[in-house]
């Protein structure tokens, strides 16, 4: 059986009959939840369980955005808080081997917390670079304004995550960081040059290019094309995603019923397809935007199809960990900034 190239949200704590036939007739290739799909550790079990077998699909990836800080879909009081990507940031200017071990442990312990419930891919790390007069949508969650710095922090994030057998998802390919306003809302245009952008924003995607999966940024950079943000840009998928970032896995779309783009969901979806993009993401459970959905996206296919498998056969089987003594060393790590 042929998956489709989308990946998408249901409406709330269990499938009701028309999802479930939605995902049986459809045949999405994943799943992604959020707060209003979970309310305790055996209901979300049970809710990926039942994902994963109205697709026909054991190995089903179920994506959540679990970073710590403000984006955390899982927390009190069924799970722990986990701090936001500037706790590393601050700890590493203190000492960088102190800040990516921070970094390290909560992305290790947030996935232990996933592989609890069944969820195998986490939309994490951020290679953002923010700079001063940006929208606050990506603020406290970046790891810093430096690329290399910001790259560091994000590989050892990585290495939390797939040593806890949980694949990691690159954002907001290639940068969300400059963008004077949150994408939800409306579309964000970039001015900067070019030569500026590929030192710094571009520059600190490039050493995660290997990467499973990446998600792009609704955002315009009009030195690159004045047009279309780079969601639906073949010019930018081709030439930097693909190219100077050189990344070659599994390119998804943010979500594709965000204010920042333009049409109907029909028309995003399209746009999305035809600009490069492997894999279509519709986040918010509305069953017509899933069916529009649904008709424009093709089976998987050709390299996409490739791209989709080699994904599914990177995830490990989670190493060794004993929380309790993780959950001590990353406070005592916090401590020395303040961010327990």
């Amino acid at each position: 059986m042929t998956n489709r190239a989308f990946i998408t949200g249901v409406s709330g704590l269990i499938l009701n009959d028309a999802e479930r036939e939605f995902i049986r007739a459809e045949r999405p290739w994943g799943f992604i939840l959020f707060k209003r799909n979970i309310e305790s550790p055996a209901q979300v079990a049970a809710l990926v369980g039942e994902l994963r077998s109205a697709a026909g699909m054991a190995d089903a990836p179920v994506l959540i955005d679990q970073e710590g800080g403000r984006v955390q879909r899982l927390g009190p009081p069924h799970w722990p808080v986990y701090p936001p990507g500037a706790s590393f940031s601050a700890l590493y200017d203190l000492d960088p081997k102190l800040g990516l071990s921070a970094a390290r442990l909560s992305s290790r312990l947030i996935a232990a917390d996933l592989i609890d419930l069944g969820i195998t891919v986490d939309c994490l790390p951020l290679a953002d670079v923010p700079v001063a007069g940006a929208d606050a949508v990506i603020g406290n969650r970046a790891y810093g304004t430096e690329p290399g710095k910001v790259a560091a922090i994000a590989r050892a994030v990585t290495e939390g995550l797939e040593q806890g057998g949980v694949l990691p998802v690159l954002k907001h390919i290639p940068g969300h960081g400059r963008a004077t306003a949150d994408s939800h809302f409306r579309l964000p245009t970039v001015d900067t040059a070019k030569s500026e952008l590929e030192r710094s924003d571009f520059a600190a995607f490039q050493p995660l290019a290997d990467l499973p999966i990446a998600m792009t940024a609704h955002v315009v950079f009009s030195a690159l094309d004045p047009v279309h943000p780079a969601t639906t840009s073949a010019t930018i998928i081709e030439q930097v995603i693909r190219g100077l970032i050189g990344f070659q896995g599994l390119l998804m779309s943010d979500d594709v019923s965000m204010n920042a783009l333009a049409g109907s969901i029909a028309e995003r979806t399209r746009a999305i397809v035809s600009a490069g993009c492997d894999m279509v993401l519709h986040c918010n459970g509305n069953i017509d935007e899933m069916r529009d959905v649904a008709r424009e996206t093709p089976e998987l296919t050709g390299k996409a199809l490739e791209r989709a498998k080699a994904t599914l056969a990177a995830r490990r089987p989670p190493q060794p960990l004993d929380r309790q003594v993780a959950r001590a060393e990353l406070d005592a790590l916090l401590d020395r900034v303040g961010t327990a």
